[in-house]
């Protein structure tokens, strides 16, 4: 199967969530608009293509089925790919702890865009600077607390005991907070052992390695969802 990626070029984004599970299985894509421009999103978000029609990217296509949708493209992506175990129960597992990632994911956004995502950062910094305090001193140790006691019931390598999409999605959420809060991620990482172990494992799987040496892995920076303002980290 060949399958088509739609998401804004310049940005890591949500798309590279996608990217990621597509990377590291070796999988037949076209990332669409970083070979044709961000103009061929129009039709598609337009609804003027097969399928249903997406509210937003990331989308997958795949043959005449377009998929929207981090978690849902990752659920329909993960038996084929060999990303999800084969039990319901354990597949349906893997579905929860990545709609949990959402969940922080879109905290993260909204710390830097708390009033309004149509508003430049620098018209609501003020807001901001609060809510990266709580995001910093309650939301993350309590995410990442959880993620770190459901690597330790599960043996302390995998979240469902075996490499999974979860894994990956873990390594890019790490990653994207290591680059938000770098003072906030260092005092925290010697409470979180086995997410970081993680981590560094993922970092070294022969697909992800080659991605991320390879120039089609973007830098993170100031326009996408993990935005590095010195003014918002902290050690507390």
């Amino acid at each position: 199967m060949h399958y088509e990626l739609y998401y804004w070029t310049g940005i890591q984004g949500r798309g590279e969530f996608v990217r990621l599970a597509l990377e590291d299985a070796g999988a037949d894509y076209t990332d669409m608009a970083r070979v044709h421009g961000d103009a061929i999103m129009t039709p598609l978000l337009a609804g003027k293509t097969d399928g249903h029609r997406p509210f937003a990217p990331p989308v997958l296509k795949a043959g005449r089925q377009l998929v929207a949708q981090v978690a849902a493209i990752l659920d329909f992506l993960g038996p084929t790919l060999d990303l999800v175990p084969h039990a319901a129960s354990r597949r349906v597992q893997a579905l929860q702890l990545q709609l949990t990632i959402a969940d922080l994911v879109a905290e993260v956004h909204d710390t830097h865009h708390p009033i309004a995502a149509s508003k430049y950062y620098d018209e609501q910094k003020t807001e901001a600077r609060a809510r990266a305090e709580a995001m910093r001193g309650e939301r993350l140790p309590k995410f990442l607390g959880y993620f770190e006691e459901v690597l330790r019931a599960n043996g302390g390598r995998h979240p469902l005991r075996e490499h999974s999409y979860v894994d990956l999605s873990l390594f890019q959420l790490l990653s994207g907070l290591d680059y938000m809060f770098p003072r906030r991620m260092q005092a925290l990482w010697p409470s979180l052992p086995l997410l970081q172990a993680l981590k560094d494992r993922v970092e070294k799987r022969p697909g992800i390695a080659a991605y991320l040496a390879s120039g089609r892995r973007l830098a993170f920076n100031t326009n996408g969802i993990f935005r590095h303002y010195p003014e918002l980290d902290g050690d507390r």
